[in-house]
């Protein structure tokens, strides 16, 4: 069944966001599976945390060079999960992440505690590791490098944002009867159009 003129799915999953971070009770609201796929087929999935929605997708950030921003290199398009089960609710997003301007990469990054500053130095994530010594050891050479200065962002640390082209919303109802509302789109930009799945 076809709905014409719908809500906008990203308004709608605004919403939907403040509610569940104004419930108490819940620990990371924020959190969102990320599942990729890297430029051997492979896929992956992991959660990370939702920094910042608008009209133009949703932004998270992470190191360029881990396996997730390697996937993302060789296939931007990506999957988005949120679970929050005191709204008894899931949303799902389908679409392409690109890298954000270095503007406001930067501008995220001055708000980040010094010690995750230093961190985003000292990790080189998804690499092997020798030891958990060498990791500190790197961070405490950090502390020394940048004592008494502005730690500025690490060149391979950065932003992506998803624009979706699919957003499903999913609420539970009795009799697993569920409601399951699927908006899609063809391009940023355009209308969405929003279709009744079954349960």
């Amino acid at each position: 069944m076809l709905a014409s003129r719908p809500m906008d799915p990203l308004e709608k999953f605004i919403e939907l966001f403040a509610r569940a971070r104004a419930t108490p009770g819940f620990a990371e609201p924020t959190g969102m599976t990320l599942a990729t796929v890297g430029a051997d087929g492979r896929p992956s999935s992991r959660v990370v945390l939702l920094k910042s929605v608008d009209a133009a997708g949703l932004v998270f950030y992470t190191n360029t060079l881990s396996r997730k921003g390697r996937d993302i290199a060789a296939h931007p398009e990506v999957a988005l999960s949120f679970w929050w089960p005191h709204l008894e609710a899931q949303v799902r997003f389908e679409g392409r992440a690109l890298r954000v301007p270095d503007s406001e990469a930067d501008a995220y990054f001055t708000t980040r505690p010094r010690e995750s500053q230093l961190g985003a130095w000292a990790s080189s994530q998804s690499e092997k590791l020798s030891s958990r010594e060498e990791l500190e050891q790197r961070f405490a050479a950090l502390e020394r490098k940048y004592q008494g200065k502005i730690v500025p962002r690490p060149p391979h640390w950065s932003g992506y944002r998803v624009a979706p082209l699919a957003i499903e919303f999913w609420f539970n109802r009795p009799g697993r009867l569920h409601l399951r509302e699927l908006y899609t789109r063809r391009a940023p930009g355009e209308a969405w159009t929003m279709t009744l799945l079954n349960p």
